[in-house]
């Protein structure tokens, strides 16, 4: 089964947030060997973007080579992606408040210091895409949540048990589909 027109856009947003994450794991990494991994405020968007890469790799990963992997249902998404959000807040406040002191026009660093205008730079991007980033994830869990409980409250159920890349409204619950996971372990949930 191909992806839904809802899992396209969602292969898309995610995507887009792995693209901007490999950015910033560029920048934090010259910000870091400029500074030789020295400073805790630059050394927290490198770990939580490697965080982020890996859990990102490994979600698109299983939802395009799985077709009913648990990574992909709403649930799941929502409580990872929500996850990253406060963690990215967190530390990109905490990062920002050390990062005052650097001053916001690099062109203010004397020509002869030329490497600390780049790292100047590149400090900059970074303390803006840190943001993007954040943002980018924010967005993502909260239109998930929102699409999510939408689609519930129009009686389709059957979203909280299926990945959102392959749902379809148009699928009733009770249809054979590949999402269910029948157990003998879940023979009391058919009572209700």
């Amino acid at each position: 089964m191909t992806f839904s027109p809802v899992g396209r856009v969602k292969v898309t947003a995610h995507v887009i947030l792995f693209i901007i994450n490999i950015v910033v794991l560029a920048l934090a990494t010259r910000v870091n060997n400029f500074q030789e991994f020295f400073y805790i405020a630059d050394i927290f968007p490198f770990a939580l973007s490697i965080v982020t890469l890996i859990l990102l790799a490994a979600t698109i990963t299983v939802d395009f080579a799985l077709e009913s992997s648990f990574t992909g249902w709403p649930q799941f998404e929502i409580g990872y992606l929500g996850l990253l959000t406060i963690f990215w807040l967190a530390f990109n406040a905490f990062s920002t408040s050390r990062w005052r002191m650097i001053p916001f026009e690099c062109s203010e660093i004397p020509l002869t210091f030329s490497d600390e205008r780049v790292w100047c730079k590149d400090l900059q991007a970074l303390k803006a895409l840190v943001w993007v980033e954040f943002l980018v994830c924010f967005v993502i869990a909260v239109m998930t949540l929102r699409y999510s409980l939408t689609q519930h409250g129009r009686g389709h159920k059957h979203i909280f048990k299926m990945p959102l890349s392959r749902y379809r409204p148009e699928i009733r619950m009770g249809e054979k589909t590949n999402y269910a996971r029948d157990s003998e372990f879940l023979q009391f949930e058919k009572l209700t």
